[in-house]
């Protein structure tokens, strides 16, 4: 069982209210805890941490609750956050994925090994061109590979709707122009 000893208390409150409020909230929502954690993170050791990092933030956040909102809204607006934190920094320092003999026979071979190689190689001089370009035109054409419409990229860069369409045709002739050229920056 979890057990959380604290030593200094806040004005005005006792650290057994928030003790009372996190072992409540592990009693009633322990197991919806444990399905949160196992649905952003598959390797059994992190998810454990996982765990342990979202009853140490709920039994923190406690010492500012105030039942603005339910037990439950609390409980998961708490986990919700520390999962998806933990989820991003797992992307950032995603570790090198090791397989195993029998996964390696497992596989399907590519269907064309150069071909493969060819795209990745095309991909990677994509990404140094967009790379080199200005934090307002790379902030462009990023968005427009994520399929925003020009009045969601006019909002986000403060450009009109009629100047962000004008400069993505520009990027992209002059991305496509410098990557047939073999060049590796856009300006």
């Amino acid at each position: 069982m979890w057990t959380f000893n604290v030593d200094e208390t806040r004005p005005g409150r006792s650290a057994k209210s928030q003790e009372e409020y996190w072992r409540q909230a592990a009693d009633e929502y322990g197991a919806a805890l444990q399905r949160l954690a196992w649905a952003y993170e598959p390797d059994p050791d992190r998810r454990r941490d996982l765990v342990q990092e979202i009853h140490l933030a709920l039994w923190r956040s406690f010492e500012n609750f105030e039942s603005r909102c339910s037990l439950r809204t609390w409980v998961y607006r708490v986990a919700h956050n520390v999962a998806t934190s933990h989820a991003m920094r797992r992307r950032r320092w995603r570790a090198p994925v090791f397989l195993t003999l029998e996964d390696i026979e497992t596989q399907e071979a590519p269907q064309n090994v150069e071909e493969s190689a060819g795209r990745h190689q095309a991909l990677e001089r994509l990404l140094a061109l967009v790379q080199g370009l200005d934090f307002i035109d790379r902030q462009l054409i990023l968005a427009y590979l994520e399929g925003l419409d020009a009045e969601s990229m006019s909002q986000i860069t403060g450009l009109s709707a009629a100047n962000v369409w004008t400069r993505i045709h520009r990027l992209k002739n002059v991305l496509v122009r410098q990557f047939h050229s073999g060049g590796t920056h856009a300006k």
